[in-house]
């Protein structure tokens, strides 16, 4: 007991101190509303075929579905184009702001709104990459994922260097705004009954914590409510931190022991077979090229079960999960150009990212923010990339060191 509890005080600290992985998160946080975006623009033109009126799964059969097993969706509550097309710029709008890291609580609860209304609309639209982005849109509700490479970040940013020169920062005008827009809007759906009771207790007290977490921020900043509510933020966020790595371990290991029953895995032909489809073949002559090679048809197709099955156990070991990684997010990368699948393949890539080290992150916004100097003005050339809040910036060395980086 002796020797257990001081482990146990320096966990529970380390849970409860600070939120973890704050990089690691915001590329989740970047990857994943950047898919979806990207998504929604190609679709743009395609969105009444595929959740309006003018699509095979017509309204009807969609309410019906709905009826039945219950997933939530806000396009059940007209049928009308207009609603299709005001919930698709909503959508669109909330994945580019939260892109971009502006009120990422608020914007991480809107895409979550905008990714189920449109996914749950017409379920058979879908592929694997559309169910990671439809559980990762609910994980990002509960993480803190602005604290880096976010205007957030910049604001809160700006704010300290105020206070600190002596001077007062500007009110927080939006903030509030949007805070009472989303509650007007929450209280209009409520009144005409579109919204079950689970949902109504989810979004009011998600409504509610954020105004609460606001007042508290402004009059109360360094007092014990101010504490608690940061002791609590940190410990949701590193539970939803956890459940995201969790998941995409899942993912790999569930897929990787499918594979192994399969007989065309096992004798090595698996991957030669998407590569003579029609509908898989963007590339026609590269497919072709890939596929002439016996030998490397069956490397391919072994390594991909071997990679699968063990990347979930090389997370003990920072080189091998490195090494996996790199081999993973290069599949994934082959997978988008040669069957023509960028949204799955940047989704998987975008979950993996939760495992990249903390010092090549940092690496990353390096890189990213002298690539900016190039071609940006020097006015704004000098806003550097943020890092942790209440955090100073650790050194190369040191980076090694912090939660949830490399020893994710």
């Amino acid at each position: 007991m002796s020797r257990l509890t001081p482990a146990l005080s320096r966990g529970i600290g380390r849970v409860t101190e600070a939120a973890l992985g704050p990089y690691q998160t915001a590329v989740v946080r970047i990857g994943f509303s950047a898919t979806w975006l990207l998504f929604l623009l190609r679709e743009f033109p395609h969105r009444q075929e595929m959740y309006g009126p003018d699509g095979p799964w017509s309204w009807d059969l969609a309410r019906q579905l709905i009826a039945s097993n219950h997933a939530f969706t806000v396009l059940m509550w007209s049928d009308s184009r207009a609603w299709l097309e005001a919930v698709y710029a909503l959508a669109l709008l909330s994945s580019a702001l939260l892109l971009v890291g502006w009120r990422t609580r608020a914007m991480s609860v809107l895409f979550m709104v905008g990714v189920l209304s449109l996914q749950n609309r017409s379920v058979f639209m879908g592929d694997g990459g559309d169910n990671v982005i439809h559980l990762m849109a609910i994980y990002l509700v509960f993480t803190r994922c602005g604290q880096v490479w976010s205007l957030d970040e910049r604001r809160v940013r700006r704010a300290r260097a105020a206070r600190a020169r002596g001077e007062s920062p500007a009110p927080d005008r939006a903030g509030p705004v949007l805070w009472c827009v989303l509650g007007i809007a929450l209280a209009v759906a409520t009144g005409a009954g579109h919204l079950g009771l689970d949902w109504l207790v989810v979004f009011w007290v998600l409504w509610a914590v954020h105004g609460l977490w606001w007042y508290v921020g402004r009059r109360a900043l360094h007092s014990e409510p101010r504490i608690l509510l940061d002791v609590i933020a940190n410990v949701v966020h590193n539970a939803a931190l956890l459940v995201i790595m969790a998941e995409a371990c899942l993912i790999y290991s569930t897929a990787g022991w499918y594979k192994i029953q399969g007989s065309r895995w096992q004798d090595g032909t698996a991957v030669y077979y998407p590569l003579h489809l029609d509908y898989f073949s963007p590339w026609p002559a590269l497919s072709e090229l890939m596929s002439s090679h016996g030998a490397a048809v069956l490397l391919v197709t072994y390594g991909t079960v071997a990679v699968q099955v063990a990347f979930p156990f090389t997370l003990l070991n920072r080189r091998a999960k490195n090494v996996l990684l790199t081999l993973m997010m290069t599949e994934h990368t082959v997978i988008a150009v040669v069957l023509g699948l960028p949204f799955f393949s940047l989704a998987m890539i975008a979950a993996d990212a939760v495992f990249l080290p903390t010092s090549f992150l940092r690496q990353l916004g390096a890189w990213t923010a002298r690539l900016r100097g190039r071609f940006v003005p020097r006015g704004l050339a000098r806003l550097t990339l943020p890092g942790p809040r209440g955090e100073k910036q650790p050194t190369e060395e040191a980076s090694e060191h912090t939660p949830a980086g490399s020893r994710a």
